[in-house]
């Protein structure tokens, strides 16, 4: 009878360890060799950020280059022409029309037949040639010393160019040109032009109209063509077959070959 208490005895220490053993909380490995906290896994890294080019400032653009603009300029008022009383006074005519295009105050018109010989005289004694007439020389001498000036006879080669010289003398002088014609048995004025683009503005504008006051007019020349009206807007074309190239040899000049101008030049 004694074994009995006994076995009895040894299943109650069992079933006490096995409840004692369940009450107690399970420990990881990780904890009992090391002691640290549980680790857990990371996060994965973050996506780098682009970086944000700047937006230009708008000030900053520059602005597109300037378009060249339909442009006219022309001296020109009524009862500013002067016929030419001989048809050896193209000059002294021209002369009169020169004054009148820049006589802003309009003090008094030149027209006076009279007046005109005078000019023809003082443009044929300071022309030096053998044609005894009077040249480009003489015609620029004689409105430096009227007080008009200063002028100054340049050839230019090319036909564009001495179109362009003579446009941009008349706007940056506010006086007209002197054009010599027929291979300079003729001459005439140059009062104004239209052109495409400014000429203080665009150095390479081109030349489209060319207001002319030709003294000869209502007459013309049988190898050139009747004389244009006063104040005719011609065409470089229209204006090419009487606006020719004069040779030194025809005169006496140092000038090279080219298109003659009597040309305003801006007073220092």
């Amino acid at each position: 009878m004694i074994g009995a208490p006994l076995r009895r005895l040894l299943i109650w220490v069992v079933i006490l360890a096995t409840l004692l053993s369940a009450c107690t909380p399970p420990t990881r490995l990780d904890e009992t060799t090391t002691g640290q906290p549980i680790q857990t896994a990371s996060a994965p890294p973050a996506a780098p950020v682009p970086l944000l080019t700047p937006s230009p400032d708008p000030t900053s653009i520059p602005a597109p280059p300037p378009v060249p603009q339909a442009f006219a300029l022309n001296l020109y008022r009524e009862g500013d022409f002067v016929p030419q009383y001989t048809f050896e006074w193209c000059v002294a005519a021209s002369i009169q029309i020169m004054h009148n295009l820049t006589d802003d105050a309009r003090a008094g018109t030149w027209a006076d037949s009279a007046q005109q010989g005078e000019l023809w005289e003082m443009a044929r004694a300071r022309s030096f040639n053998s044609f005894n007439g009077a040249n480009p020389l003489g015609w620029a001498q004689v409105l430096n010393e009227l007080g008009m000036g200063p002028y100054a006879v340049v050839s230019v080669a090319d036909y564009g160019e001495a179109l362009r010289t003579a446009a941009h003398a008349i706007a940056e002088t506010d006086r007209p040109v002197g054009l010599v014609l027929w291979r300079g048995r003729h001459v005439s004025v140059m009062s104004g032009f239209e052109s495409l683009g400014d000429p203080d503005q665009f150095p390479e504008f081109s030349v489209t109209g060319i207001r002319v006051q030709d003294p000869l007019y209502p007459y013309g020349g049988v190898q050139w063509g009747p004389s244009p009206a006063p104040n005719s807007l011609l065409t470089p074309e229209q204006l090419a077959t009487q606006f020719v190239v004069r040779e030194p040899r025809r005169w006496s000049t140092d000038l090279p070959t080219g298109y003659l101008l009597v040309l305003p030049v801006a007073k220092a």
